[in-house]
């Protein structure tokens, strides 16, 4: 079959590898109909997550059709439409019975190097390392599916791949950033971040009870999206330099009630933290660039909520705990619960109340895989979303 290898920092190809096989009972093989770069797939690309390997095949949001199933898979046959959750989870364990499935503490075969980092391992996800399992993607024709019985949705309805495909990470992951966020109706909530899990949070956002929703970002295009689809208003913090201060006039010098990092570990700095970051970065003293996390503790008013989506891979510096500490703040985070979100989020897409697929920008072949991570990466082309046909 034809996958996207991973080969570097920056070097990704479209290459054929050996079929995916059957190794469990509970598996299942998915031929891939559609699949999606994420842009925490962009951490991998740009080098930033340690135990990718030369030869790993890339990607965690996709869906397809099952065309091979394991012995004791009882809930999906062959011919089943499916989308399938980024988290692997064996529903069995003490976390995955709290539908905390991102924290499954079976799923991950390399949870002893996970333990080494992070002290207790996440579960394992599809195309992201080898700390995370050394799971085949789905940016690929094929791809193994364990513990089939848990994680896949069935799509039996006539929405389109496009209209679904995003129930496997970016949908979940925005509306449990919101959901996160403990709206009780009317609050500002600012979110910083207005690529493909921003624009979901922020609709997310509206449909959880939010009166206003400020985004902050750098991309006119993006902000436009999130203005026009969202009725979001709007902060370019290029063109107005002083964000905190013009959050602050925007909410009467209070402060949103809650605040979304929808941006992580690679989130763009300027002056002397921006240089800062970036030369601790480049000699690994420091991983992550938390740029829009120190600006979201720092706006959120005091007793509010921080709810961090965007991903994280180790350490970072200058974090203002004494603002966070002294403001009362509550912080909420993690990879998400896909599962736990599928069934209902799949009932808004199906009422019509929210519909993902217009975040999509660039409609691309697998074999221009190379191509969609350059134009994304960049944001040339106004890009915001790139989905994949295998």
């Amino acid at each position: 079959m034809k996958a996207l290898v991973f080969h570097g920092t920056e070097d990704v190809r479209v290459e054929v590898v050996k079929d995916p096989e059957i190794k469990n009972s509970g598996d299942v093989i998915v031929k891939v109909s559609s699949t999606a770069i994420c842009g925490s797939d962009l951490h991998l690309y740009d080098g930033y997550i340690p135990t990718t390997e030369k030869g790993d095949i890339l990607g965690h949001e996709f869906m397809g059709e099952v065309v091979e199933r394991g012995n004791d898979v009882k809930r999906l046959n062959i011919g089943d439409r499916v989308v399938v959750p980024f988290p692997i989870s064996c529903g069995q364990c003490f976390y995955c019975k709290q539908q905390l499935y991102s924290l499954c503490d079976t799923s991950n075969p390399n949870r002893k190097m996970a333990e080494k980092v992070y002290g207790y391992s996440p579960a394992g996800i599809y195309g992201y390392s080898h700390i995370f399992g050394g799971f085949a993607g789905g940016q690929a024709e094929y791809v193994r599916v364990p513990y089939a019985d848990v994680g896949p949705i069935k799509i039996e309805s006539a929405l389109t791949d496009e209209q679904v495909l995003f129930l496997s990470d970016i949908f979940p992951t925005g509306y449990m950033a919101a959901e996160n966020c403990e709206l009780a109706g009317g609050e500002t909530v600012a979110i910083w971040g207005c690529g493909p899990v921003g624009q979901l949070a922020i609709q997310s956002a509206f449909l959880l009870g939010a009166g206003r929703v400020i985004a902050i970002d750098r991309v006119p295009y993006r902000l436009q999206m999130a203005e026009r689809l969202s009725k979001a208003e709007v902060i370019n913090y290029e063109d107005d330099k002083n964000v905190l201060e013009r959050i602050k006039d925007m909410t009467g010098g209070r402060g949103p009630d809650r605040c979304i990092d929808a941006v992580g570990m690679e989130s763009h700095g300027s002056g002397l933290m921006g240089f800062y970051d970036r030369a601790k970065q480049a000699v690994r003293l420091e991983t992550d660039r938390p740029t829009a996390l120190r600006e979201a503790i720092q706006a959120c008013r005091k007793g509010g909520v921080i709810s961090v989506a965007g991903v994280f891979g180790g350490v970072a510096d200058k974090i203002p705990l004494g603002a966070a500490f002294n403001k009362g703040l509550t912080f909420r985070m993690g990879q998400t619960h896909v599962q736990k979100y599928m069934a209902p989020l799949l009932k808004l897409i199906g009422e019509g109340k929210i519909d993902p697929s217009m975040i999509i920008t660039h409609r691309l072949k697998l074999e221009d895989a190379p191509r969609g991570y350059a134009i994304f990466k960049n944001k040339e082309d106004n890009c915001v979303k790139v989905v994949l046909k295998p």
